[in-house]
């Protein structure tokens, strides 16, 4: 069968193919001896298996030919495992009939069959998947690979190392002692965190096994370092080696260690002379390990034998040790500014909420205001650079009885006693600009600050508390800072249970519409009505829309639910007009929220058109505020509505500060007169002036007026005395469902019949 081959245009959807690289072929090793290597493939993959079969079934290896055992699964592998004898290596697939078969048929091979002598060899075919490093560390696995990364000559390498290691280990097995020692020494390291560590073991463990003094170095060298191309970098010491010290291995400080050291990198194998052993150790993405002990006698077969076993081991260990202290690293601190990040911060205030300083510390967040406005000037390299010289300053100017971290973004934080996280202390850190690149970078700081002397939960709790205080801060005062108190939480907590509750209850239909209806003060006709959202909770009580549509805005339901109020909107119009109300018009109240959303217009064409409702019965009702807050934006999307046909009012008119010159350009269509100074005509000294102003603003603009709120007669009687033409209120008709409405529809005509 020809090898399996992969190509970027035909790639499998499971990545299983074993894929050979067009290379020049490994020489053959030249044999003739009788004795073969026993190779085990166990892989669900039939490619696979004559892809392999097919790389290395010519090939020599240690002067014997291989002979193949296959198995499909890994429950006919514990089969064949049973009675098939001298394995001398397994190509394992890591992921068959579940993701972990292949680990587990590992620990069966190790601990049911007892089988220590055979060499494992994982591939999968997934690059994103590993081995547990349980598995590497209990479990003697030789290699790990992925398939595509497995060339013919890589495959005939990794397979001959393996065969040595397995030759190696079964030509020792008459020294158990020393065997023994290797394993319980590779296990005994693999315990150990860190590479310091592991590599201070390396040195111990390798005296123990040869009987003798640990007095070495275990150096590492990167493979692409311009700028220090002749020096390793000293990881651990031992013995007398000590005065060596930590840092880089030059060929001043001790050109006999430096040159040995580096002869057994040249030659990637173990060197060993009469006074000292140089131990290699193949490293990954360029590191490679080496280790210079002094022998205080010479070294017999045996005793290389040993070291070679115990180095392909350590091999595979330092990687992994390297793997996980890269993958902590990453875990738990932020990669720019080397500070501990979120995960790590709320360790630590785990641990100090659990200690005796927990009534004496506060937690601080430090947002940076505007940054990014800065980092979109003038570049995430700019950006990135700023926020390395403030993790430096908080570093250096809190000192380092206090925890600085960086939780993400722009947001820092500082964990300490109150005493040190002080709000003034932290502010005054922002005076001074920032150098960056040759510029004097001014900012500024915000701070949400909590107590934890006065905080109940765990250490994630206080940051949420912390950034509630961070956020009241950013609304009330940039540069300044808010600590967190019980009621912020209280107030949350009950925001969230009640945003939760309305998206629940808008998907169960809860939500409702009710109409009040709009009336012409001097015929005292319906000429429209205003539609009107209403909650009704499952508990039968009515929640008030002052308190869930700012939930809906905040959450952005309003943008569904706002849709479907107007949809009901239209259909009603249409309905009324069927009725014979045909200049009835409807009108809807739109937020913010919905305003700013880049597909309004389009939802606003669309229900008109799904709906067949006339525009020009619709009226959409936008607030003051709203009008004035982006009035350039506002002056083109009313323009873009208004060619649809539907009209504009501004709702709660005179509440606001609203610019003429604006209002002459918005192209609406009616101003509401707000409740308050409706009410204001007969219960306040200043009476009617503020009402009167706005009606003769409107006549001036020539803009139609409504009066909203309107109680009780006197009211209705000023407002027509001074040219208002519309008005609504408890005084006519309170908010109604849609059958209510129509019933009051048909008393109001037979009443104007009579």
């Amino acid at each position: 069968m020809p090898p399996s081959s992969t190509s970027p245009d035909n790639t499998r959807d499971d990545h299983d193919d074993l894929v050979f690289l067009d290379e020049h072929p490994a020489p053959a090793t030249a044999g003739g001896a009788s004795h073969v290597w026993r190779v085990m493939i166990i892989d669900d993959d039939e490619d696979v298996h004559s892809t392999t079969t097919f790389a290395l079934g010519n090939l020599d290896m240690q002067h014997r030919p291989l002979e193949f055992v296959h198995a499909y699964s890994a429950g006919q592998a514990r089969e064949l495992l049973r009675t098939e004898a001298d394995i001398a290596v397994i190509l394992l697939d890591v992921v068959m009939e579940q993701d972990d078969a292949g680990l587990h048929l590992v620990r069966y091979i190790r601990e049911t069959l007892k089988l220590a002598d055979v060499r494992i060899i994982l591939r999968t075919g997934q690059p994103g998947y590993a081995p547990e490093i349980d598995a590497i560390r209990d479990f003697d696995i030789n290699d790990y690979k992925t398939k595509s990364e497995l060339t013919r000559i890589k495959l005939f390498t990794t397979v001959t190392a393996a065969i040595r290691s397995y030759e190696q280990i079964r030509a020792i097995s008459a020294n158990r002692r020393g065997l023994d020692q290797v394993v319980q020494a590779s296990t005994e390291l693999m315990a150990l965190h860190g590479v310091h560590n592991f590599a201070a073991g390396v040195l111990a463990q390798v005296a123990d096994i040869l009987a003798m003094p640990a007095n070495g170095v275990l150096c590492v060298q990167e493979c692409a370092d311009p700028t220090h191309p002749d020096q390793l970098q000293i990881v651990a010491t031992a013995g007398a080696s000590r005065r060596l010290g930590t840092g880089l291995l030059g060929q001043r400080e001790d050109a006999a260690i430096h040159d040995a050291l580096e002869r057994t990198i040249a030659a990637h194998r173990n060197i060993y002379d009469a006074g000292y052993v140089t131990l290699y150790f193949a490293g990954k993405a360029c590191r490679d390990f080496v280790a210079y002990l002094v022998l205080s006698r010479p070294l017999d077969d045996i005793d290389q034998r040993l070291l070679e076993v115990f180095c392909s081991n350590v091999s595979v260990g330092l990687h992994n040790v390297e793997l996980v202290s890269h993958l902590h690293n990453a875990a738990f601190y932020d990669q720019l500014s080397k500070l501990p990040n979120r995960t790590r911060l709320v360790e630590i205030l785990d641990a100090t909420l659990a200690g005796p300083g927990r009534a004496d510390a506060t937690l601080s967040l430090v947002d940076l205001d505007h940054f990014a406005e800065t980092n979109d000037a003038l570049g995430h390299h700019f950006g990135d650079t700023l926020l390395v010289a403030v993790a430096g300053r908080l570093q250096t100017s809190l000192g380092q009885e206090l925890t600085v971290a960086r939780i993400g973004g722009d947001i820092f934080s500082v964990l300490g006693d109150a005493s040190a996280v002080n709000p003034a202390r932290i502010l005054a850190l922002f005076e001074a600009p920032f150098p960056i690149d040759g510029q004097e970078v001014q900012l500024s700081a915000t701070l949400g600050l909590v107590r934890l002397g006065e905080h109940d939960g765990t250490g994630a709790d206080a940051l949420k508390d912390a950034d509630i205080a961070l956020k009241r801060a950013k609304l009330q005062q940039r540069a300044g800072h808010f600590y967190f108190s019980r009621s912020m939480g209280v107030e949350i907590r009950e925001r969230v249970r009640l945003m939760h509750a309305l998206r629940t209850g808008f998907s169960k239909g809860e939500l409702s519409v009710m109409y009040q209806p709009q009336i012409d003060l001097a015929t005292r006709r319906p000429v429209g009505a205003e539609a009107l959202l209403r909650w009704c909770g499952a508990d039968g009580k009515f929640i008030s829309p002052d308190r869930f549509i700012p939930i809906a805005e905040y959450s952005g339901l309003i943008i569904d639910i706002g849709e479907w109020v107007l949809r009901a909107a239209c259909q009603e119009v249409v309905r009324l007009r069927a009725a014979g109300y045909r200049d009835f018009t409807m009108s809807v109240n739109v937020s913010q929220v919905q305003f700013r959303h880049p597909y309004f217009l389009e939802m606003l064409r669309s229900a008109l058109t799904d709906t067949n409702a006339p525009p020009e019965n619709i009226e959409l009702e936008i607030t003051e505020s709203m009008a004035m807050e982006e009035p350039d934006l506002l002056i083109k999307m009313l323009a873009q509505i208004k060619h649809t046909g539907v009209s504009i009012a501004i709702d709660d008119f005179g509440t606001g500060f609203s610019s003429l010159s604006y209002l002459q350009r918005l192209q609406v269509d009616k101003l509401k007169i707000d409740r308050a100074f409706v009410t204001e005509i007969t219960g306040s000294a200043r009476g009617s002036s503020i009402a009167e102003m706005v009606i003769q603003l409107g006549r001036n603009l020539g803009l139609s007026v409504i009066a909203e709120g309107v109680e009780d007669e006197r009211q209705a009687q000023i407002l027509q005395a001074l040219g208002c033409p519309m008005a609504q209120g408890f005084l006519f008709a309170r908010p109604m469902a849609v059958p209510a409405l129509y019933e009051w529809l048909s008393n109001d005509a037979l009443h104007r019949a009579a």
